[in-house]
């Protein structure tokens, strides 16, 4: 991700807006703007320069169709990391979520030297669960009122991945 992905983004999440809301945060209307998608960008880029977030566009060829990210990575014993994507209504149930996935856990477990990736989704939420499934996630658990999504605090179901190279 860089600041040239500001305006693609703003375009993307205008689009989509309300197909994401149900599995998104309560957003400002400021981070649906140019602006503020850059200041989204720009806050997560030095989150990335502190090592603590692994921030990526999703592309269908050279067009952004969504996001895909690590984010709270720790390092020490632990050695893990958040997963969360989205992508475009029209660009779903072609592979591009598993595609974003997987990528991003081969630069996790390779080039980041990561232990373990967690991801949740909300219970309902399938398609997002067949994507980290196909990905080789494994359910772990059920965490009540984990987030406020939507405007209102949600079970999780949680999954988690190992790094196959580990002992």
């Amino acid at each position: 991700m860089t600041a040239r992905d500001a305006q693609d983004l703003t375009r993307l999440l205008g689009a989509n807006r309300a197909f994401l809301a149900p599995w998104e945060p309560d957003r400002p209307e400021r981070y649906f703007t140019a602006d503020g998608q850059r200041q989204v960008i720009a806050d997560i880029l030095r989150q990335h320069a502190a090592g603590i977030v692994l921030p990526h566009v999703i592309l269908d060829g050279e067009r952004v169709v969504g996001r895909v990210t690590l984010s709270n990575i720790v390092r020490g014993p632990f050695q893990s990391a958040n997963l969360g994507y989205w992508l475009s209504e029209a660009d779903n149930g072609r592979g591009l979520a598993t595609a974003a996935a997987r990528a991003i856990m081969d630069l996790a477990f390779g080039e980041l030297g990561l232990h373990r990736i967690e991801a949740g989704t909300l219970p309902h939420n399938t398609r997002s669960q067949r994507v980290l499934e196909r990905s080789g996630f494994e359910r772990f658990g059920l965490a009540p009122r984990y987030l406020r999504i939507a405007g209102r605090w949600q079970d999780h179901v949680l999954y988690q991945v190992l790094d196959p190279r580990a002992c």
